[in-house]
């Protein structure tokens, strides 16, 4: 699902103009990365929980020509989905599809 996708199952559900929708989902999401510009945590109780960890400097290598150049300490966004969400997405991945009838063979 893209961003656009999203603002339009938006804009369906909600019975609202596309225009409408759009300015929903790009405030939900300038909420989220403000809050993550300034270290807090979001947390959406049954959806899961953005932050950020903290990467160390360390040494890498370019990979054309394999020198050695020095990576710095950055922080990177993190998601940990819920229980809930997790228990969602694996039990519609764990439903049995059921094999098909088999035909029966008349006995000789």
């Amino acid at each position: 699902m893209t961003k656009a996708d999203l603002i339009e199952e938006v804009s369906r559900v909600v019975e609202m103009t596309r225009k409408e929708s759009e300015v929903i989902v790009e405030a939900i999401f300038d909420s989220i990365v403000r809050s993550l510009r300034t270290g807090d945590k979001i947390e959406i109780r049954g959806f899961g929980s953005f932050r950020t960890r903290q990467r160390q400097p360390r040494i890498g290598r370019n990979p054309k020509t394999g020198a050695r150049v020095e990576v710095p300490a950055k922080k990177i966004p993190y998601f940990k989905p819920s229980k809930e969400l997790k228990d969602v997405v694996n039990a519609s991945a764990a439903m049995p599809v059921e094999p098909p009838a088999p035909e029966e063979v008349p006995n000789p």
